[in-house]
């Protein structure tokens, strides 16, 4: 594959403010460059009612953390440390690094990352009358908690960051609206999308829905073509690497869709 598979074109991210670098330095290796269109901020929570929550959690049989945020949020809080016996789960295998740095060695993560891919792991297939520790950010993954309550766990939620709503990106905006150069929308998150998408002007947003999607998911590609998006592919998990090489390959094998005028 060429490392100039993406030149001249820009990838969207919608990741958190500052959260951006790795996708920059993937989209980097083909020749692209990076849009950040942050809808939110992460704020680690730090008051005595989360401390409690996340202890319950730490205390189940199971603790499944949902991304590198909540470990570095739920460290500040206290350290991590692993009992015998006890499982520790990632949504993926940048969760699971970020649990290793912070001590945990040990953590299992879906080769298939994201929610889909979590729930099909051996670890969660039978969990009735079991208690697990979810450590998460209110709005987050709120597929696995249902699911794992409807297979009869008992779910132990430590909310432990938030993501607090932020004005789309100004200059970022007006680039968007001037875009002549091809656009990859690279989609980790159905909830990032949605409130990016209500907060962009009408016109801005018609020009949005023209960019193609490499989504993390069969779950999100189904919610980007729900949402108005013509041309959407599913990357291999939800990694910047991944995103990237779905791009990459697309644009190297397939014919660009026509532009809407």
């Amino acid at each position: 594959m060429s490392r100039t598979a993406l030149a001249g074109c820009y990838v969207i991210s919608l990741r958190p403010v500052g959260d951006h670098a790795a996708l920059r330095r993937a989209a980097a290796t083909q020749g692209a460059r990076v849009l950040a269109l942050s809808p939110w901020k992460l704020l680690p929570r730090d008051d005595d009612a989360t401390r409690r929550q996340l202890q319950a959690a730490l205390d189940c049989e199971r603790v499944l953390f949902t991304s590198p945020a909540a470990v570095r949020a739920a460290q500040a809080l206290q350290g991590l440390s692993a009992r015998p016996g006890q499982a520790w789960l990632a949504v993926g295998a940048g969760t699971a690094a970020a649990l290793r740095r912070a001590g945990i060695d040990d953590a299992i993560a879906p080769r298939q990352m994201g929610s889909e891919g979590l729930l099909a792991l051996p670890a969660l297939r039978d969990v009735r009358d079991s208690r697990i520790g979810l450590v998460t950010a209110p709005a987050g993954r709120e597929v696995i908690g249902p699911a794992l309550e409807q297979r009869g766990a008992g779910v132990v939620r430590a909310d432990v960051y938030t993501r607090e709503p932020v004005a789309l990106p100004a200059r970022s905006i007006d680039l968007l609206r001037t875009m002549q150069a091809p656009a990859w929308l690279a989609l980790s998150s159905g909830d990032a999308l949605q409130q990016a998408m209500a907060a962009l002007p009408a016109a801005v947003l018609r020009i949005f829905l023209r960019a193609r999607v490499a989504a993390a998911s069969e779950r999100l590609a189904t919610l980007a073509r729900e949402r108005g998006f013509a041309d959407v592919l599913v990357a291999a998990s939800a990694s910047p690497r991944d995103l990237v090489a779905c791009m990459a390959s697309a644009s190297m094998a397939l014919p660009r869709l026509p532009v809407p005028t």
